[in-house]
């Protein structure tokens, strides 16, 4: 006689809220919307403002979110994964509050709260429609890496291990209050500098510059990422006095007033080279893909017809808009809205080889297209470009979602709603949180680009690269652009050059296996990589913020690698993968610092907006 079949136990929540049930989404939407979207939100919007670019969330609200699904067992991944989906979602919206910042330095009067929410809200929409119309090609039929993606996929499936995801949680939890801790010593040492009568000292003035966020990111990246910011931070300090006597800046300016187009120039350049090459390796794809047998299926086909009547109510409701509410005239918006399905393509493919998803660069060159057939007006090429800025974010997000999703089985559809729920709060989120920074921290309304001198007192800490480059290139357009086109024009000759060296180094088959041989040959190997001819990607972030911010970026990356370096690698069972990256320690440590200043810094923001009785006039609108 057989075995009766003992049914496993089930824990309350599979009880209560079993797995597709509207409990168990209402249940799981809820925990990313009021607790893993915001905090998200806050780090990505903190980021831009401090820095100049974000950390995508989902790590973060991979991890948080699967200490909930961890009760659902193995198929808890899932339900991991549409948290994830939407808390990503709302923090990419929230970052773009830096479009209003924008606004603000070219002197733009802030539309009113609604406005803004809806012209976010139909740019998201419309974004997301547009990646997800591109995911069937780049996800299910070029089946690209999308190595974030990845990696997500597979720190959700480790999570299901109770003793990985305790020890997760609590580096998380230990970055995040250690973020808190360094930032209320750095504030209190500000404080009482102010209150100096006699200059402070050097070593105390550096002190001061610290941020958990700059230091953080380095340490997420890495030394081979992070060490060449300070070398192009240091030319550019000593290159100062020539740039000022060569009237390219001013005796006020900071290096990085022209640097910073520099910077772009050698992205664009290495660019060039990387996109052509992923034409290459995209072609490659295809023609493998018409050779292989089609790949199995992973959910619902994609509703093409759906989605065209989604992407075109969304791109009639985001012209309208634009046109007569904001006053953008609709030959601009009808440029920008063909230029994003253009982009979307573009750094679709780009995220999914390389994982960069070069936004800044799609605002950038969209402008500067305006500007070549005759656009002359900076407000109206921020409104535009904003249309790629924002649907470029959310739409790559998506495709990288959905590539997380393909790995997992997760049920696409179900993501999709996850998503565009997201990017719902996520448009609410930006604006009230910008408004929160900038009323709460008045000098981030004021343009960093027209009063460098503002950085050494009352904006120090406050880098905004990504307004200061928007607002920096939209300038160009009312101005004689001489010497900025020359001086971009060097930087893609240069960033061109140094890819090219790169690929041709760093590809050969003979290198890869000298530089593995010993120790020597390992760090000459670094020392290429992160300094003589550092990914343009990398360097320009030198070129973009101060040297203060540089060099703490970098040692961040420094205490990260050589943390890693001496760490013995944890033991792997057998057939199992290895863990990503995103979830080593220090990467782990990282992240909570970021997210420990990010929320210190909004209570301070919160607590000044309160005590000056504005706070409450902001929640109402």
């Amino acid at each position: 006689m057989a075995d009766p079949v003992v049914e496993p136990k089930q824990t309350f929540l599979q009880r209560k809220l079993p797995i597709g049930s509207i409990g168990y989404h209402v249940f799981l939407a809820s925990i990313a919307i009021l607790i893993l979207g915001p905090l998200g939100g806050v780090t990505a919007a903190y980021m831009n403002y401090a820095l100049g670019f974000f950390v995508g969330g989902q790590v973060l609200a991979g991890i948080l979110g699967s200490t909930v699904t961890y009760f659902y067992g193995p198929e808890g991944k899932h339900g991991a994964n549409y948290m994830q989906t939407m808390a990503a979602s709302v923090a990419s919206m929230a970052a773009m509050g830096v479009l209003i910042q924008a606004m603000v330095w070219l002197g733009m009067e802030r539309p009113p709260t609604w406005l803004l929410i809806t012209y976010f809200l139909c740019i998201g929409m419309f974004g997301v429609g547009i990646g997800m119309l591109y995911t069937p090609i780049l996800v299910d039929k070029l089946q690209l890496t999308y190595p974030s993606g990845l990696a997500v996929a597979n720190i959700l499936r480790a999570l299901t291990d109770v003793r990985l995801l305790k020890k997760s949680v609590g580096t998380l939890g230990g970055g995040i209050f250690g973020g808190i801790a360094v930032s209320v010593l750095v504030h209190r040492v500000g404080v009482w500098m102010e209150g100096l009568k006699e200059k402070p000292s050097a070593a105390l003035t550096w002190a001061a510059t610290f941020s958990a966020v700059t230091f953080g990111g380095g340490m997420i990246v890495g030394a081979r990422i992070a060490v060449s910011a300070i070398l192009v931070g240091g030319i550019g300090l000593v290159m100062r006095p020539w740039l000022i006597t060569n009237g390219y800046i001013g005796p006020d300016d900071p290096y990085r007033k022209i640097g910073f187009i520099f910077a772009l120039g050698t992205i664009l350049g290495a660019a060039i080279v990387d996109l052509s090459l992923l034409g290459r390796d995209a072609l490659k794809k295809v023609r493998a893909v018409k050779a292989a047998a089609a790949p199995a299926d992973t959910g619902p086909k994609t509703n093409v017809k759906g989605l065209l009547i989604w992407v075109a109510f969304w791109g009639i409701a985001l012209a309208v808009v634009a046109t007569q509410m904001l006053n953008v005239p609709l030959g601009w918006v009808v440029m920008a809205i063909v230029l994003a399905f253009v982009f979307q393509m573009i750094n679709g493919i780009s995220q999914g080889i390389t994982d960069q998803n070069p936004i800044s660069s799609a605002f950038v060159v969209t402008v500067l297209l305006m500007g070549l057939l005759g656009l002359r007006d900076p407000l109206i090429g921020l409104m535009g470009g904003s249309i790629l800025l924002v649907s470029c974010t959310v739409g790559v997000d998506m495709q990288q979602d959905r590539s997380t999703g393909w790995r997992l089985g997760s049920d696409r559809s179900v993501q999709f709603r996850y998503q565009m729920l997201g990017v719902v709060f996520g448009a609410v989120l930006a604006v009230i949180m910008t408004r929160v920074f900038l009323d709460g921290f008045p000098v981030l309304t004021k343009n960093l680009f027209e009063h460098p001198e503002l950085r050494l007192t009352e904006a120090r800490g406050w880098q905004s690269a990504m307004t200061y480059k928007f607002v920096g290139v939209l300038n160009t357009l009312n101005k004689d652009q001489t010497k900025t086109l020359g001086v971009m024009g060097l930087g893609v000759v240069v960033g061109l050059t140094i890819e090219i060296i790169r690929k041709a180094v760093f590809k050969n088959p003979k290198y890869l296996a000298w530089k593995a041989k010993n120790g020597t040959t390992k760090a000459v190997d670094f020392t290429l990589d992160a300094l003589i001819i550092a990914s343009p990607y990398a360097s320009s972030f030198g070129g973009f913020v101060d040297f203060e911010s540089s060099v703490w970026w970098g040692i961040g990356g420094i205490v990260a690698s050589v943390i890693a370096w001496r760490r013995k690698p944890e033991p792997v069972a057998e057939g199992a993968e290895p863990l990503p990256e995103d979830m080593s320690g220090t990467s782990l440590v990282g992240g909570g610092l970021i997210a420990g200043e990010s929320l210190f810094v909004l209570w301070i923001g919160l607590k000044s907006l309160y005590e000056r009785g504005v706070l409450g006039k902001i929640l109402g609108g």
